[in-house]
């Protein structure tokens, strides 16, 4: 049975996209980094940008751009609102 990236962005409860991409073509390092570009395009400012790239605990910084895994699968979160979800199954 093939295995899929299942990619979904939701603004609050409004989901605003969705795309399930076989598992093969795109590893677990190449999602993150796809999930930070889809939040940032989704609602995030060039400067909210900069800070999420700025050194720790320096005035610029924020966390808007963190990725989280969740649970003990393949589960990942971006962005607060819109935020992305990619869940490999």
């Amino acid at each position: 049975m093939k295995k899929y990236w299942l990619i979904q962005g939701y603004d609050s409860l409004t989901k605003i996209y969705e795309r399930r991409v076989e598992g093969s073509h795109l590893t677990e390092n190449q999602v993150q980094p796809m999930l930070m570009t889809l939040a940032a395009k989704a609602g995030l400012t060039f400067d909210e940008i900069v800070g999420a790239f700025a050194k720790r605990r320096t005035k610029t910084r924020n966390d808007l751009l963190k990725v989280q895994r969740d649970g003990p699968g393949l589960r990942f979160t971006c962005g607060e609102n819109p935020y992305f979800i990619a869940i490999y199954s």
